[in-house]
């Protein structure tokens, strides 16, 4: 059993990690910002050690990239990456939605009660983002999209399709956000059709779902090359 020094470490690791990506997802680390072990170390007063993992941790989601000149920087992700993201991003679900054409059990007519009660949190999760969406708070909305999608993939049984789709969409919003935070209002300007994709796997329709995710996807793409070209 590991001792409580492990313990302390891994719990720091976690929080550094968690508040970075925080600042990343916010915004408030600009892309091609660059810093090193012993400047996060010294800004949250700990030691190098959580922090050296931690930034190594974000590098492996994609939230930041090794420097061998400066330690680490945030990515500085263009429009032809984004569109190559959501075209990954797509070929995940269309994958997922297929599996509702041969009888799912997640989505059957009738579901058990555990996972009636799964669709329904992810749902919640849905609300919760459209209300951020309607607000204009992306800060919000990328908390609540990450986690609707997370629920939603792992409701379809395959643990590593969903940490992959989880991925995709983490690097998407480092990529939307360097272009959103320009934006002084954004209020109706977000996709939020999260339970209008619940209803229709719901109603195991992959044709209505894919279409929905479709429109999603052009809709943020138009949205980021509109903003990058001014």
């Amino acid at each position: 059993m590991p001792g409580n020094g492990t313990v302390t470490r891994n719990t720091l690791r976690r929080q550094i990690a968690d508040a970075l990506r925080d600042e990343v997802l916010a915004g408030r680390l600009l892309p091609g910002g660059a810093f090193t072990v012993k400047e996060i170390a010294e800004q949250y007063g700990v030691s190098a050690t959580p922090v050296r993992e931690a930034l190594v941790d974000l590098s492996a989601q994609g939230i930041l990239e090794a420097d061998q000149h400066r330690g680490f920087r945030v990515p500085e992700y263009s429009v032809a990456d984004y569109r190559s993201m959501i075209e990954a991003r797509s070929m995940v679900t269309d994958g997922m939605f297929q599996s509702l054409t041969a009888g799912h059990p997640a989505f059957a007519e009738s579901p058990g009660p555990r996972t009636a009660a799964a669709l329904a949190a992810v749902r919640r999760r849905g609300e919760e983002a459209q209300r951020a969406a309607a607000a204009g708070d992306f800060g919000v909305l990328i908390g609540y999209d990450l986690r609707f999608w997370r629920e939603l993939s792992g409701l379809f049984g395959n643990p590593y399709l969903a940490d992959f789709l989880h991925r995709l969409r983490v690097q998407s919003w480092v990529c939307a956000v360097q272009h959103l935070r320009r934006v002084p209002d954004v209020r109706g300007r977000l996709w939020a059709g999260h339970t209008e994709l619940v209803d229709a796997l719901s109603r195991r329709d992959p044709a209505a779902a894919r279409a929905i995710v479709a429109a999603a996807n052009a809709h943020s793409l138009e949205l980021v090359e509109r903003l990058t070209n001014g």
